[in-house]
């Protein structure tokens, strides 16, 4: 399976109306038209594709823009994967209770994307593991009407505990931020990799990453290897040195640092 991880779409220098705000979330934040582009050379691309399945499309955090994003993906025939962070649910950039139910009664995919938000979710207690993925299945499940079960894992921090925890609140499909098309289980989840869009990817490289192409895949796992090995070595010092690199620091009032 191929799956890609966007986030917010919105116009240039509205960045903070949809989702979280902030100079780090902007990072991954396409414009209308960016998505258009990358949405109609995903599709021309599908006769090359195998047959079926279509690449997976997802939407991380649950901003407004996901009744927009729906609107792009349904004029080409596609459906979403829309992960809302469920403590923002109604608050200013965030989707309402009234836009989730109408998300999944046009035929997208509705899962959680935490209660919080947790900055590095790998790093969070096993009592709050359990709390972020039990409560928001909980409170989307009550919203719907209907059993939620899959889940991506926000900050692309993951580890083992983070799956195991999603499989004691009840979830069968949690998606990850790791450059990969295989699939694997664990504790009883399904573990699903994804290839991360940002404001500059070209639709040429969103269609090859949703074609599987080799080398666009094999493009982004290096750059994310060396990340994820950076985090590791530098620890919780990682942080700091990125803010240093960055110029800036996180801008956003993440779960865990509330």
């Amino acid at each position: 399976m191929t799956a890609l991880m966007y986030h917010d779409i919105v116009t240039a220098g509205a960045e903070d109306s949809s989702g979280f705000p902030g100079r780090d979330a902007a990072l991954y934040k396409a414009t209308p038209d960016v998505f258009a582009s990358h949405l109609d050379a995903i599709a021309s691309a599908r006769p090359a594709l195998p047959a079926p399945p279509d690449p997976v499309l997802t939407f991380d955090d649950g901003g407004a823009s996901a009744m927009a994003a729906a609107d792009a993906l349904e004029r080409r025939g596609f459906t979403g994967h829309f992960f809302i962070t469920a403590n923002y649910i109604g608050t200013r950039g965030f989707v309402t209770e009234h836009h989730i139910r109408e998300l999944a009664r046009r035929g997208h995919v509705i899962g959680s994307h935490s209660c919080s938000h947790p900055l590095r979710m790998g790093h969070c207690a096993w009592t709050q593991l359990v709390d972020e993925w039990s409560r928001s299945r909980t409170i989307l499940t009550d919203i719907l009407g209907d059993d939620v079960r899959v889940a991506s894992v926000p900050g692309g921090d993951f580890t083992p505990q983070v799956a195991e925890a999603a499989a004691e609140a009840g979830m069968t499909q949690l998606f990850t931020s790791e450059p990969t098309t295989e699939s694997r289980q664990a504790f009883g989840v399904t573990l699903t990799g994804r290839f991360a869009i940002q404001r500059w990817t070209t639709a040429q490289t969103a269609a090859a990453l949703a074609a599987g192409d080799w080398l666009a895949c094999a493009q982004q796992a290096v750059v994310w290897n060396a990340k994820k090995m950076t985090k590791r070595v530098g620890g919780e010092r990682y942080l700091q040195i990125r803010k240093l690199l960055l110029g800036h620091g996180d801008e956003v009032r993440w779960g865990d640092q509330r």
